[in-house]
């Protein structure tokens, strides 16, 4: 059950972060932090597709960790669920065309081991 949950919070993690790029990078740059410009990007946002479905993605992450800490130790379900980096890598090179340099994908892949040696 506890890898099920890892697995679920990888994902919903990995989508989340992906939909939230996707909906602010169309959203554009936010550069008015003042009360009225605040509300603004608030009252925008709510009507962003993709960050309301990351939000969404990230709220499911956020309880299945929830669940996962009612059943695991916590020095396991946190450093287990890091495993959402190589995805999210992954998911940046791949869906958000970004280019990633190989120091990060040794950063993710050295995380990723880190996590495999939690299940033993």
């Amino acid at each position: 059950m506890k890898w099920l949950l890892v697995g679920l919070i990888v994902l919903c993690n990995a989508c989340g972060d992906l939909l939230n790029t996707i909906g602010m990078r169309r959203h554009g740059r936010v550069d008015d932090f003042h009360p009225k410009g605040i509300a603004a990007l608030a009252q925008s946002l709510a009507r962003n597709k993709f960050v309301i479905s990351g939000v969404i993605a990230m709220a499911i992450a956020f309880f299945a960790l929830v669940a996962l800490l009612s059943v695991a130790e916590v020095s396991f379900a946190v450093p287990a669920t890091a495993a959402s980096f190589l995805l999210e890598t992954a998911l940046a090179k791949l869906v958000l065309k970004e280019g990633v340099h190989w120091q990060r994908w040794l950063g993710a892949v050295v995380i990723t081991l880190g996590v495999a040696l939690l299940a033993f």
